[in-house]
């Protein structure tokens, strides 16, 4: 019985975070998320902390603040992303933002999440696995991956100067480079993608008047 009525608790405490991000995207403009999408993001949730209980996945761990900074931030980068990409590379994927939110989606996106530690990295193939998404884990360095992409997203990664400049190198001509970052590190980070990148006007991200989105595209 007890296990019962804690598995139903479980569901209801995953539909009050399917509710609560509704609530934050339309109230920022945004559309309702479907009800597949929605039980993915419970699925990467509910995932998240479980092994964020056993490894340092992110420094918040305030459910409420997960949903209304990592959730959201990336959805959002998934709406303003172009729909004529076809994949994208996740520079430095960490707990997957916003790689995992951007496959659940974009599912017409082949995404591939970059990451170097390697238990990040299998906790990102136990979500691949698990929400059966369109991506597949690069576990090591995202400098080391050969080709380009339609789009390169960053976010939160170390030494973002140095990764920017990385990752431009991996933008396919005409693609485009999605760093979601504050107002005040935009410019070193347009400095850094160089010349070749023509950037439209930074994106207010919800809940922050300090955090944006940037999103710059390659020259043909």
């Amino acid at each position: 019985m007890a296990s019962a009525q804690s598995g139903r608790c479980a569901i209801r405490a995953m539909s009050e975070t399917s509710v609560q991000l509704n609530q934050l995207l339309v109230g920022a403009g945004f559309s309702a998320l479907t009800t597949e999408q929605s039980e993915r993001l419970d699925g990467f949730l509910r995932l998240l902390r479980r092994w964020n209980a056993k490894i340092n996945l992110t420094a918040i761990r305030n459910e409420d603040e997960i949903v209304s900074r990592h959730f959201v931030e990336s959805i959002v980068c998934a709406h303003y992303l172009p729909a004529g990409i076809q994949n994208l590379l996740d520079f430095g994927s960490g707990a997957g933002f916003p790689g995992v939110p951007i496959a659940i989606c974009r599912p017409d996106l082949a995404i591939t999440l970059a990451e170097s530690q390697n238990k990040k990295a299998a906790f990102l193939a136990e979500v691949v696995r698990q929400l059966q998404l369109k991506a597949k884990v690069f576990s090591g360095r995202a400098e080391a991956i050969e080709g380009q992409f339609g789009c390169v997203t960053l976010r939160a990664v170390d030494r973002m100067e140095r990764a920017v400049a990385a990752g431009t190198a991996r933008v396919a001509p005409a693609g485009c480079l999605a760093a979601l970052t504050t107002l005040r590190e935009a410019p070193t980070i347009q400095h850094a993608a160089g010349p070749a990148f023509e950037w439209l006007q930074p994106q207010t991200l919800p809940g922050s008047e300090r955090r944006v989105l940037l999103l710059g595209s390659r020259q043909a």
